[in-house]
């Protein structure tokens, strides 16, 4: 009798948990990838298919024994295949799955990691659009990123949120857990009576029955899975429009709601300022979720109402409304373009305190250039620490290089063309990837065919992917 080899017990052990799962009998063809290989986080996202459509039912209960309490319910997801497929992947962490449907037939499934390996009854074909429903329930968990920061399901004070940058979503509900895959989403979730769910979006209704409250949200443009959000506590919500009729819904925790009235009333002042800079806003409704303090260590980008731990500053309104359209709407094709997200929405910053009375562009370009923008030195050499373009490692996406030197790229440009045409740039680039996604490659093809009697190739070389400091400014 032959001892199998280790190739063939790993065999072995996948057929029988396979079977152990619900479902029909074999399928032949190609599965689907485990992951995009992104340069940072190569298992997120998976291969095979393209999401159009997330609809998420969910109930949540904060008082439990479970410290993050009990999350459960089901994700219908919406896809067509990309190629042949016998099986593929969704990215889940935690949460215990108890069923999975493909057309509404049982299919097998598998766990491993982050990994939910799915096997439909019936092979799928290229170019057929597919929906797979996911039950699972448990006790969501919150995720440390590389760079120690904290995301997924983070419990607060009176409830708790979801964020999702860069892979925190797949803590709460299964899906293609990467910025290149953008769905539009319908979500539902129910919470005891007296607490209140925001999420992305409009809000369709809310209605209450035997004590407990469904709240149910509607994302009709294509969103990336790291910018959704859903935040349950006690809030005090507000409706109003901006002068051109956009719908603004803020939500805030009424610890909070003195130091955040002033602030906020200035957030159809920014839309409308942003939309001169940087063209129409390009979803339909705006807003902010302002939470405590201690209830986040950062703010966040999500799409429609950015969410902040603490009442924000004008500035920072102003960083992440503009994250709307560089970021969310033209989302990145990997981690390593984070840069055009940070970069623009930081520059947009600089453009704010200029309009506004505060320095120029030009003035904090050359502040940190010279080393004097900040008051400890070692901040002011980090800036130099590595490319925009190219960070060492997922550990330093959200550092100073990515956001300041990003800045410091575009205030290049605008150098190099002039100011009518640098905004004739920023328009056309929000415009020219509306809703999709971008690269580096596109950024700079983008700007050489917009100027092509300008020279950038020291700006490439120096300022985008050069190491350190450039010798002049």
């Amino acid at each position: 009798m032959r001892t199998p080899t280790p190739r063939l017990l790993v065999a072995a052990a996948t057929v029988l948990a396979l079977a152990a799962c619900s479902g029909g009998g074999a399928v032949d063809g190609t599965p689907g990838g485990s992951g995009v290989r992104d340069p940072y986080f190569p298992k997120a996202g998976n291969g095979g298919y393209d999401i159009g459509h997330y609809d998420l039912v969910l109930d949540y209960d904060p008082d439990t024994d479970a410290e993050a309490g009990r999350l459960s319910g089901s994700a219908t997801i919406t896809a067509r295949a990309t190629r042949d497929l016998s099986a593929f992947d969704l990215d889940l962490k935690g949460l215990d799955v108890e069923s999975v449907t493909v057309e509404g037939r049982d299919a097998r499934f598998n766990r491993a990691g982050q990994e939910l390996t799915v096997r439909p009854a019936e092979e799928l074909t290229k170019g057929e659009t597919f929906r797979v429903r996911v039950r699972y329930s448990g006790e969501p968990e919150t995720i440390t990123d590389p760079d120690d920061s904290e995301e997924g399901w983070l419990p607060t004070a009176d409830g708790a949120v979801g964020l999702g940058e860069p892979t925190g979503s797949m803590a709460w509900f299964p899906g293609s857990h990467h910025p290149s895959d953008k769905a539009t989403y319908d979500l539902a979730m129910t919470v005891p009576e007296g607490l209140g769910v925001v999420s992305n979006g409009e809000l369709r209704d809310e209605r209450t029955r035997d004590g407990r409250t469904t709240f149910t949200w509607h994302t009709a443009e294509p969103m990336a899975s790291h910018v959704v959000t859903v935040a349950v506590g006690e809030w005090e919500t507000a409706r109003s429009t901006t002068d051109d009729g956009l719908p603004v819904y803020t939500a805030v925790d009424p610890t909070q709601a003195d130091a955040s009235r002033k602030v906020l009333k200035r957030l159809p002042e920014i839309i409308d300022w942003a939309q001169e800079n940087f063209g129409p806003y390009p979803f339909s409704s705006t807003g902010a979720i302002v939470d405590r303090d201690e209830d986040a260590e950062y703010a966040l980008e999500t799409q429609n109402r950015p969410y902040f731990p603490g009442a924000p500053d004008t500035v920072l309104l102003v960083h992440e409304l503009a994250h709307q359209w560089y970021g969310n709407s033209v989302s990145p094709k990997t981690w390593r373009d984070m840069w055009l997200n940070e970069g623009f929405a930081t520059y947009a910053e600089w453009l704010w305190e200029e309009d506004h009375g505060g320095d120029t562009a030009q003035e904090t370009f050359d502040a940190l250039y010279d080393g004097t923008y900040y008051d400890d030195a070692d901040a002011n050499d980090s800036i130099w620490a590595f490319p925009p373009a190219d960070p060492p490692d997922a550990a330093h996406l959200s550092e100073s290089p990515v956001y300041q030197r990003g800045a410091m790229v575009l205030h290049k440009i605008r150098e190099t063309v002039g100011d009518d045409a640098f905004w004739d740039l920023l328009h056309g680039w929000a415009a020219a990837h509306r809703h999709g996604n971008a690269d580096t490659g596109d950024f700079t093809a983008y700007v050489e065919k917009s100027a092509p009697d300008d020279d950038f190739s020291q700006i490439w070389a120096d300022w985008l992917r050069g190491d350190g400091r450039p010798d002049t400014p």
